[in-house]
């Protein structure tokens, strides 16, 4: 735990497995942040007054403790001039619960609404019933009968994805031949054609603004084929399709009555989409929007998800909203780097990705990073987008070598 924020600014806890990109955005924001995660990375620290380790206290995999969630919430709930949480991904399942806690700080998000898109069988039944295009969804393993309700006959597992409600980052999301034991909550989605995208927005008193979309970078890691790896935006889409993922955003958050920033998941297939889930917190594509629009957000777009949740405001139409005519002045990417092979963080490994602009969520020094694990996250910038993965490409050679010559095992 960090010394406490002497500033007479307003405070916000912001919680989940990274608390990073929430912690930085809040500072913008002017406030003074608390930030709790299970990394404690050094800039992290660098924008939190206060962080506290909710992580697992063995260590064991990118999970969060509910005992140390809890007690570091019920301590933040003490401090003056406490506004509320914010949340972001890992704290899905408990949105709802923390929402109505005792002694923890107000919870400003999606509570009891996050209910109705996080919940497969309410959320597919929605999207049915406003017309909004979908893979094929089934709540039993492909290779059995569905029932009366369901398809007329079993289908093979192959080409089928089985998912569940309370994951993020793709961790959630494996073969459906790959599983061999019962995954409790799960569904079945049917893999369908498309590039991964992605819509920010923001939303109060049943209507919504779209910030902007967002092409979105996944890997293969072991039994998982699409852990989330970055994301590219301002991504430009026609028109006409543009308009039809904003109308299905609006159609959603008028029946759920979703608030503040939220994201939402879908395929791209030349002029034609088709939802995979909705986010119901604040995503990581923010901050490429704060990045190629920083006079737009000079609070911070969680300056924006305050003034929807807390006072019903919303911004004005947003730039990234249609096809974008001018384009954007850049566009901006960030990846995440995973760990080739396990390391443990030397104390020059750490300073030089601290000093290096383009690299964020820099652990700590003595800091053990298995194989496969996230070390940090590039970002970049660039006039157009393929100079853009050009750009991503050279810096994650440049960060593999940094980690071979810095870091050893």
């Amino acid at each position: 735990m960090m010394p406490l924020d002497t500033s007479r600014a307003p405070r916000v806890a912001v919680a989940g497995l990274s608390a990073r990109l929430l912690a930085q955005s809040a500072a913008r924001a002017g406030l003074s942040v608390v930030a709790l995660d299970i990394f404690g990375d050094r800039d992290t620290r660098e924008h939190a007054g206060l962080w506290f380790d909710i992580g697992k206290p063995d260590g064991n995999g990118l999970s969060i403790d509910r005992a140390r969630l809890y007690d570091a919430l019920e301590h933040a709930a003490r401090l003056p001039r406490m506004l509320g949480l914010i949340v972001t991904s890992g704290l899905e399942p408990l949105a709802n619960e923390l929402s109505r806690a005792p002694g923890v700080p107000r919870f400003i998000g999606n509570g009891a609404q996050a209910l109705a898109v996080r919940d497969p069988r309410r959320f597919f039944a929605l999207l049915d019933e406003a017309g909004i295009p979908h893979p094929d969804v089934r709540f039993a393993p492909p290779a059995a009968p569905e029932g009366p309700d369901g398809p007329d006959g079993p289908d093979e597992p192959e080409g089928w994805l089985v998912k569940r409600p309370d994951g993020c980052g793709g961790t959630h999301v494996e073969w459906a031949g790959d599983v061999d034991r019962i995954v409790p909550r799960a569904y079945f989605q049917r893999l369908a054609p498309g590039r991964p995208m992605s819509a920010l927005f923001v939303a109060a008193h049943r209507e919504a603004v779209v910030i902007g979309f967002a092409e979105q970078l996944t890997v293969a890691a072991g039994r998982l084929p699409f852990v989330h790896a970055g994301s590219l935006g301002p991504a430009l889409l026609p028109a006409d399709t543009a308009a039809r993922v904003i109308a299905a955003i609006e159609a959603i958050v008028w029946k759920t009555d979703l608030t503040g920033l939220n994201s939402i998941d879908f395929l791209l297939d030349g002029e034609d989409f088709s939802v995979l889930e909705i986010n119901a917190r604040p995503s990581s594509t923010m901050a490429l929007y704060e990045t190629v629009w920083p006079d737009a957000w000079p609070r911070g777009l969680i300056g924006a998800h305050l003034e929807a949740c807390l006072h019903g405001e919303l911004p004005p139409v947003a730039h990234g909203c249609a096809a974008m005519t001018p384009p954007p002045p850049l566009f901006a990417g960030q990846r995440v780097v995973f760990a080739p092979e396990g390391f443990t963080v030397s104390r020059d490994f750490s300073d030089a990705c601290f000093d290096d602009p383009a690299c964020h969520d820099v652990p700590l020094p003595g800091a053990r990073i298995e194989a496969g694990m996230p070390v940090c996250t590039m970002t970049f910038t660039a006039p157009a987008f393929a100079a853009l993965r050009d750009a991503m490409e050279r810096e994650h050679a440049r960060l593999l070598q940094r980690i071979d010559t810095l870091s050893r095992s």
